[in-house]
């Protein structure tokens, strides 16, 4: 298979990460016979720099002419520390977001048994976790009507039935191929948005009779999800409950390091890790780039190419039960592999054929 990639390895650690998911794939497509072509572009607080736009033109057209995006952070503290600031990098995912219409956002939830003792939650409670939250990306809060001043300020969650249908389906398809569960997550005893998901959910339950569908306010699923997260197969939310929700589903499996996501949509898809850039870390080669290496297994999977993206996550499996894992993951939060040597390694799995 031929697939063009657009890379936007973006801010802090984004550029060390990147470069590992890149060389993960070269491995693949040398041992699977694929040709995987890469082209970069840049975005947030490095396209600010450069061009003044997080997300600029150049960007946006590297983006619609690929197969897929590869994307890894934004964010940086000259712009974090400034409230006057009127351009921000994360303005940048923002834009890509809208401009490229991906209104689903697939997040996997796993635990690995040798990290079980990572995560701060019992053994006992998230041993088996496995459900994947589904957030619509493209409305709500973060893209509706906005206003700021000394002394008022408002942002309006808003949403249209077309908006909630489609990531309504893909919550409903989604579930139909797993274990067939699926919990609608929104707050409709107190906001109106809420209760228009609710009604077209309900519309919605008999065209998937297979599946199982509940509905839970938001705070109860938080707290429902620390409690019990093996309850879970799919949840679907809005874009702001989607957010706060799966930076908290991390702790299930322990570290925000290993959770890759997909954004999918209208355009060209994009697969990036959950975390943000860790700019204190930049340089240092100690960033995880495992969350970034199963992205790479997600992208690899929209694709089709499911026994690849298998490899890829057998090869990680495989680093993490050796204790080839950064110092996050490490000991005592120590460790002799870094960055990039973690990526080798698993990167020699593959071209080697070792698993």
């Amino acid at each position: 298979m031929k697939l063009k990639i657009a890379v936007l390895p973006g801010d802090g650690i984004g550029p060390e990460i990147s470069r590992v998911g890149v060389e993960v794939m070269k491995a693949v497509a040398e041992r699977f016979g694929h040709e995987f072509t890469f082209d970069y572009g840049l975005a947030g607080a490095a396209a600010i720099r450069a061009t003044g736009n997080p997300f600029p033109e150049e960007t946006l057209k590297l983006c619609k002419d690929s197969d897929a995006v590869l994307f890894s952070a934004v964010g940086d503290p000259e712009y974090d520390n400034n409230p006057e600031a009127k351009v921000r990098p994360e303005q940048g995912l923002l834009a890509m977001r809208k401009q490229l219409g991906l209104f689903a956002n697939i997040r996997p939830i796993q635990t690995f048994p040798a990290l079980i003792d990572k995560s701060p939650l019992k053994a006992e409670i998230v041993g088996d976790a496995d459900f994947v939250c589904v957030r619509e990306l493209t409305g709500g809060m973060y893209f509706g009507e906005k206003y700021e001043s000394d002394d008022k300020a408002y942002d309006t969650n808003f949403y249209t039935r077309p908006e909630i249908e489609r990531i309504l389906k893909v919550g409903f398809e989604l579930a139909s191929r797993r274990k067939k569960h699926l919990t609608v997550v929104d707050k409709a005893n107190v906001l109106a948005s809420s209760r228009l998901w609710r009604k077209i959910a309900k519309e919605m339950e008999s065209k998937w009779p297979e599946v199982t569908t509940d509905y839970m306010f938001v705070d109860n699923a938080a707290m429902k999800m620390l409690q019990d997260p093996c309850f879970f197969d799919v949840m679907v939310t809005e874009n702001t409950f989607g957010d706060i929700l799966t930076d908290e589903a991390s702790v299930i499996s322990g570290s925000m390091g290993l959770l890759p996501s997909s954004s999918i949509g209208e355009s060209t898809p994009v697969f990036e890790p959950i975390h943000g850039s860790w700019p204190q870390a930049a340089g240092l080669d100690i960033a995880n780039p495992l969350a970034q290496i199963l992205s790479v297994a997600m992208l690899l999977e929209h694709f089709g190419l499911e026994e690849e993206g298998k490899t890829v996550r057998k090869a990680v499996d495989a680093s993490i039960a050796e204790g080839v894992v950064t110092p996050d993951l490490g000991k005592d939060g120590k460790s002799e592999y870094g960055t990039q040597a973690v990526g080798k390694w698993i990167s020699d799995q593959i071209s080697s054929h070792a698993i």
